[in-house]
């Protein structure tokens, strides 16, 4: 897709380039557990986008496109804060998975 393309149909190049974390070779618990909380910050942000989309920025200091490539990053950092925080459980169980995973193929 072109910028244009991209700004026309409300996508920023910041949200075309978002992607989830990716498993691959997982060596030890530690890199488990953040591959986990990584999934699960994104996960949440992914779920609090929709709350953010009807608002309006008011002017004169809003709205535009930088106001959408910011709301969508701070959107994304708020999931990674309550991914840190203990977020709502879906860490715990990607992790349990990896491991499984893991083990079953050695």
């Amino acid at each position: 897709m072109e910028a244009q393309d991209l700004i026309n149909s409300g996508i920023t190049a910041f949200q075309a380039n978002r992607v989830p974390p990716q498993l691959g070779k997982v060596d030890n618990a530690a890199q488990a557990a953040k591959i986990a909380q990584d999934f699960e910050a994104f996960f949440l942000g992914q779920m609090l986008q929709p709350m953010f989309e009807g608002l309006e920025a008011a002017p004169p200091f809003g709205g535009g496109h930088a106001e959408k490539i910011w709301r969508t990053m701070m959107v994304d950092e708020m999931g990674k804060a309550m991914a840190k925080a203990g977020g709502i459980g879906i860490a715990d169980s990607v992790q349990r998975e990896i491991l499984r995973l893991q083990e079953a193929q050695q």
